[in-house]
Parts: C-alpha cells; sequence; structure tokens
C-alpha cells in the first residue's frame, strides 16, 4: 500500500509485527469539548491496493476517554486519495485533551469481493427464514 505523509512522524505504524491495524496520530495538540463532534487530522493520505477497502477503528484507548467515531467504524474506498480525517465524538462527561503525536485509531486494510447484483422474485428457503433478531436462541 502506498502512502504520503505531512510529517514522517505521523507514519501508521503497527504496535506489534502480529498487529491488524496501522495506527494513525494526531498531528497537534487539540481538546474535543464533551458532547461535541470534531474532524482530527491524520496527516495520511493513502493508495489502498484495488479489491481492498480500509476500515478506521477507534483505539480503546480513546475510548477509555469517552471517544468514538461518529459513524461508529470509516470505510476508505480504494479510490479516495485525499487526507483521513476522523470524525470523532466526545460522549464523556468533560473535555478531551489530545497530544500531537498521539494514537488515535487504526487502519485495517481488506479485502472483498464485489458480485454482481441479481434481482429475483425470491429467496432459497433455510432453517431460520426470516426470523430476525434473536431468532436462533442468541
Amino acid at each position: 500500500m502506498k502512502i504520503t505523509v505531512q510529517d514522517r512522524e505521523f507514519i501508521p505504524t503497527r504496535g506489534t509485527p502480529s498487529s491488524a491495524g496501522l495506527d494513525l496520530y494526531v498531528t497537534r495538540d487539540l481538546v474535543v469539548p464533551k458532547n461535541c463532534d470534531i474532524g482530527i487530522h491524520t496527516g495520511v493520505c493513502v493508495e489502498i491496493p484495488e479489491n481492498h477497502f480500509g476500515i478506521l477503528c477507534p483505539r480503546s484507548s480513546v475510548g477509555k476517554k469517552g471517544l468514538s467515531l461518529v459513524n461508529t467504524i470509516g470505510i476508505i474506498d480504494s479510490d479516495y486519495r485525499g487526507e483521513i480525517i476522523l470524525l470523532m465524538r466526545n460522549n464523556g462527561v468533560s473535555a478531551v485533551p489530545l497530544r500531537g503525536g498521539e494514537r488515535v485509531a487504526q487502519l485495517l486494510i481488506v479485502p472483498y469481493i464485489s458480485p454482481e447484483i441479481e434481482v429475483v422474485e425470491e429467496l432459497s428457503e433455510t432453517v431460520r427464514g426470516t426470523g430476525g433478531f434473536g431468532s436462533t436462541g442468541a
């Protein structure tokens, strides 16, 4: 995967060689006010391989502070070339300071298939059928 970075300090990293996600960093000190949404710049642009997409997930360390991604996770398509900006919400009871260089989210690169859509009159039957939430006893 190719990337460009605003500053080499913000090159995404893995916490360990076995980490699935690449850590993304805050580019400058900022404060996320309580009950507020804010765009957090990462200084990173990516070129995700074709037939793959990126998933943005908040790090558990920011979740402990009351921060979450507004849309719970973010999807980055392989043809997007702009900066990754995290839209985060402070659900906590007070403002949350973030330091420049602090890890706030993870980027996972995932392969996908893109099946053709076929419109049919009905779908095949299964044991579960149309049973919805909790229909399997879970």
